[in-house]
């Protein structure tokens, strides 16, 4: 394996800390360290180990007291030399390692370049490698288990066995066209089709599954909707635990979105209030309105709240049926329920069952209870979607090409096309699944990539 010229970078995030650790990959990147290290000498220290020693400068001039680990390649994140400074987290001091590192040779390092080398060098796929900037970015247990399951492999290694099934009939269908005058058969056609059915049935609940992992990684964007007054602001106030949103009792109080972000579970939800809806009577009140609109259609979740005493058992089975045809979650809260009798909320929760939940968003009283049905929301949805989530773009679009190419190709099979035609859906497939996972790439691509990772990763 070939290593390139050493790059050195900050690997801990910037700042004063008790501990900064300055990473070191490349071409002699041990030799390059031990020219600036007092101890023992790292070129006969074997991988993996860890020395203490101490940074000194051109005129013997201690810098720090440091540890400094070692890892030989291959057997290193990057499959290069790599060699982990780790001092005290002065600016001046890292500051001065870096500047003396880069007077022996080396260079700073781009964003993400650790890992686009550790990539190119056949560590991990390309999915796995965008797992790494998810598993830095994830901000609750539900990204970090995704982002952990990407990393460790997730759907690519599925894809790849297929990919290459597929490559191999291809491969015997490219031979047909050699021999065209001869009407000679080398790709069963019966066996094409299962495998495409086998590809599809691995891509399909991936591909479902973006809706509900975009959501889990930019958060569970949940909207409480209902008309003027039924309690919304008060129930954002008591979701949050502070004064968020304006309190009254007169109607058409909120009349702009207001939006927080709220972890429970592990999972992060964006709640969003919304102005009430109704008839509205000026038109800034019919601007928030509309808004609201907008945004029950991007909404994962819908909470429609409701007073409890004000509102008619058939007029909410109504806007049950409503909220049933947008085909997202949604839960019926009955708000102010201190003013039914208890048989009235019998007969409410009787009729709409699991679906409703009956709080006092003033007191806190049930919230608990509401927040944990969202919840079982999200996971009772990712869990039927598939074992392994779907949260970046980039994927869900080269699956759903690649789904798309080999419908072309049942088509194709159905309808007894010519092999060259079956060939070109055949190709297409292949290259997006060879883009999804890295073995085949653009210098464009690779750059757009890493260029989001953190200088030191």
């Amino acid at each position: 394996m070939l290593q390139q010229e050493p790059i050195a970078a900050l690997a801990t995030a910037p700042g004063i800390g008790a501990i900064a650790v300055i990473r070191v990959s490349g071409d002699k990147a041990i030799e390059v360290t031990n020219r600036i290290f007092r101890g023992k000498n790292l070129l006969e220290q074997p991988s993996h180990t860890v020395h203490f020693g101490t940074i000194r400068d051109t005129e013997n001039v201690i810098i720090d007291e440091v540890l400094v680990a070692v890892f030989r390649s291959p057997a290193s994140f990057t499959k290069e030399d790599v060699v982990e400074i780790s001092c005290h987290g002065s600016d001046y001091i890292i500051r001065q390692i870096l500047r003396l590192l880069l007077k022996e040779g080396v260079r700073m390092a781009q964003p993400g370049e650790f890992t686009q080398r550790a990539f190119l060098n056949g560590q991990f796929d390309l999915v796995q490698a965008e797992a790494v900037a998810d598993l830095i970015a994830a901000d609750s247990e539900a990204t970090h288990r995704t982002a952990l399951t990407q990393l460790r492999g997730g759907f690519s290694k599925k894809l790849k066995e297929l990919r290459q099934q597929l490559i191999d009939f291809a491969a015997l269908i490219e031979l047909e066209l050699d021999f065209g005058e001869e009407d000679v058969e080398f790709a069963r056609r019966d066996d094409l089709r299962r495998l495409v059915l086998a590809i599809q049935r691995v891509l399909r609940p991936l591909i479902d599954s973006f809706s509900v992992g975009n959501a889990i990684k930019n958060g569970v964007p949940t909207v409480i909707v209902g008309k003027p007054n039924a309690g919304k602001s008060t129930l954002l106030n008591a979701l949050l635990n502070e004064e968020k949103a304006i309190v009254s009792n007169i109607p058409g109080t909120t009349r702009d979105l207001i939006e927080d972000e709220l972890f429970i579970d592990g999972i992060r939800f964006r709640f969003i209030d919304t102005a009430g809806l109704r008839e509205a009577t000026d038109a800034i009140e019919a601007i928030g309105v509309e808004r609201t609109k907008q945004q029950l259609a991007k909404a994962s979740i819908v909470i429609y709240l409701f007073d409890a005493a004000e509102m008619e058992l058939s007029e909410l089975s109504e806007i049950e049926q409503d909220l049933q045809q947008r085909a997202v979650p949604y839960l019926l809260v009955a708000n102010k329920t201190d003013k039914l009798a208890q048989d009235e909320l019998h007969n409410w929760q009787l009729h709409f069952g699991d679906q409703l939940v009956p709080i006092q968003a003033n007191t806190g009283k049930n919230i608990p209870e509401m927040t944990q049905q969202l919840v079982r929301f999200v996971k009772t949805n990712a869990q039927t979607s598939s074992n392994t989530v779907v949260t970046n773009m980039r994927h869900f679009e080269h699956l759903s090409q690649t789904e798309a190419a080999l419908s072309r190709v049942l088509d194709g099979l159905d309808t007894d096309v010519s092999p060259d035609w079956l060939v070109m859906d055949i190709r297409d497939a292949l290259r997006h699944l060879g883009e999804l996972t890295g073995e085949i790439t653009t210098d464009d691509l690779l750059e757009t990539i890493f260029s989001r990772f953190c200088i030191g990763k």
